[in-house]
């Protein structure tokens, strides 16, 4: 069979698994993918780490390509998520960055000023960075349809934060202080940034994308009321375009337990939540209208099997079997984990909520 004549999605494989879940059908079992599955504790990919570093392999297709099916063949996941940074299309925008190990991104000349902002280029995300919509061709066309492909964006809150702040920051002090006290600048450079991820998340679908999720790491620095006037808007401007596509979109974000109702308003098909809150509640806060995603601890993995088994377990029959969940972490893959682990809760979650 040619690549080109293969469908999309085949039935009774990972792909269909996910896509049934995104979709609140029903699948033959729970779908399940981690955040930073294609890291650093996989021996072979600290076999390239040692020859590359991370913006280098970033960028060259066949190496993300190489990092990207690492964990489908390792772990059995049913979704493929791409090797990439949240920010590397900010660069695309004329942002000098470094990615420094145990760091984090590093901003060289934090925006600072409306000047900063106006000299932002938004450009063609196929001229800016063609090498992840390569990346994606490639990828997509080796998961021959047996895994789901998920591209992902950072969200403009979590962008400009650190762009602003020039580093990763514990209280975000510095873009605060510029959504409250500057605030036409602040949406200046959230309206710029959004312009920018709905643009290349639908990029991302028109070189494979199956769903794409969109990375709100630090919005639970935020209040209600507050997300609801600087966030929301922008947000929803990204989700109402990709609802165009007619493609799913998960929404996550970490420490969000008291804006779980209003991320919800901006338009994600699947709310991820972390462990801060139990999977049952706030499914029932989003609604069962909507999916979920999560929500094991990822420090669990870092114990025993028993352990992880009843969190596996916990996870589960919170879920109490509805359409629409997809079973992950509360955040991504730490370091120290076992990769034999891994695979064994793959296995284990496929097992018990196999369906006739």
């Amino acid at each position: 069979m040619q690549q080109d004549t293969i469908p999309s999605v085949l039935p009774h494989t990972g792909a269909a698994r996910f896509m049934d879940a995104c979709s609140m059908r029903q699948p033959d079992a729970t779908p399940i993918w981690f955040m930073r599955q294609a890291g650093r504790c996989l021996a072979e990919y600290r076999d390239l780490r040692k020859k590359y570093d991370i913006l280098t392999m970033a960028k060259t297709p066949e190496l993300c390509a190489l990092v990207t099916l690492m964990p489908v063949e390792k772990f059995g996941v049913d979704g493929a998520v791409l090797y990439a940074d949240i920010m590397l299309p900010v660069e695309g925008m004329g942002v000098s960055l470094e990615l420094q190990p145990e760091v984090g991104p590093i901003i060289h000349h934090p925006i600072r000023t409306m000047q900063d902002i106006e000299a932002l280029r938004v450009a063609d995300a196929s001229e800016t960075v063609p090498y992840v919509m390569d990346a994606l061709k490639l990828v997509k066309r080796q998961l021959a349809g047996k895994q789901a492909l998920i591209g992902f964006s950072g969200s403009p809150f979590t962008l400009a934060c650190y762009m602003i702040e020039g580093r990763p920051s514990r209280d975000y002090a510095l873009a605060k202080a510029m959504m409250y006290g500057q605030p036409a600048m602040w949406h200046a450079l959230m309206d710029k940034l959004t312009t920018m991820i709905a643009n290349y998340l639908v990029a991302q679908i028109e070189a494979g994308a199956d769903v794409v999720q969109l990375f709100d790491s630090w919005v639970g620095a935020l209040s209600p009321s507050v997300y609801r006037q600087y966030v929301l808007p922008y947000a929803k401007r990204i989700f109402d375009t990709v609802k165009t596509t007619g493609v799913p979109a998960i929404h996550f974000g970490t420490g969000t337990a008291s804006l779980l109702e209003i991320m919800t308003e901006a338009g994600g098909d699947i709310m991820s939540v972390d462990w801060r809150v139990d999977l049952d509640t706030a499914w029932a806060r989003i609604g069962y209208e909507h999916g979920i995603q999560g929500n094991l601890d990822p420090t669990l993995l870092l114990t025993d099997w028993p352990t992880i088994e009843r969190g596996m377990q916990e996870v589960l029959r919170r879920a109490d079997q509805r359409p629409g969940h997809i079973f992950n972490l509360g955040h991504g893959v730490l370091a120290p984990t076992n990769p034999d682990l891994l695979r064994r809760l793959v296995d284990a979650v496929h097992t018990t909520t196999q369906r006739a």
